[in-house]
């Protein structure tokens, strides 16, 4: 029997999946726990449309992730942070004002685990930082930091 899977079912396959199961397999454990639906036409059609909408979304987010790499990759951030002289800070700058500085300043909304930070910032002075946008796309970013 064909069955298209509505959840992951581990040693068969992943959600969305179209595979050939026995049929009381089928109609014992997958139908009866909502885990799989019988393959009809219209069944399948609708698997197709929603694998045919899911590759759509991943495309446009990876245009957007594409377009705010190259955003990042031109501009300069000026973060200010409390310092005790001669260019020290007091604490460090994180990953975290560095998030909340960009979504302020630019309007870009990064996570802070997004944002890799190779040293802690710790002192006055320009430092590039990397971001992680997905789909395996990265921008470097430079930060400048001023005492305030």
């Amino acid at each position: 029997m064909k069955v298209i899977l509505t959840q992951d079912v581990k040693g068969k396959g992943k959600k969305g999946q179209m595979l050939e199961i026995s049929d009381g397999y089928a109609r014992n454990f997958l139908l009866p726990r909502k885990l799989a639906v019988e393959a009809t036409a219209d069944a399948i059609n609708t698997m197709r449309m929603n694998d045919k909408a899911a590759a759509e979304k991943a495309a446009k987010e990876r245009a957007e992730a594409v377009e705010i790499s190259r955003r990042l990759r031109e501009m300069t951030l000026v973060v200010t942070a409390k310092g005790g002289g001669a260019g020290r800070l007091f604490g460090s700058v994180t990953n975290q004002e560095i998030a909340d500085s960009l979504k302020a300043k630019t309007g870009i909304a990064l996570d802070k685990r997004k944002i890799v930070l190779s040293d802690p910032i710790k002192s006055v002075g320009t430092y590039t930082v990397t971001c992680k946008l997905g789909y395996e796309i990265s921008a470097p970013l430079t930060v400048k930091i001023e005492e305030a």
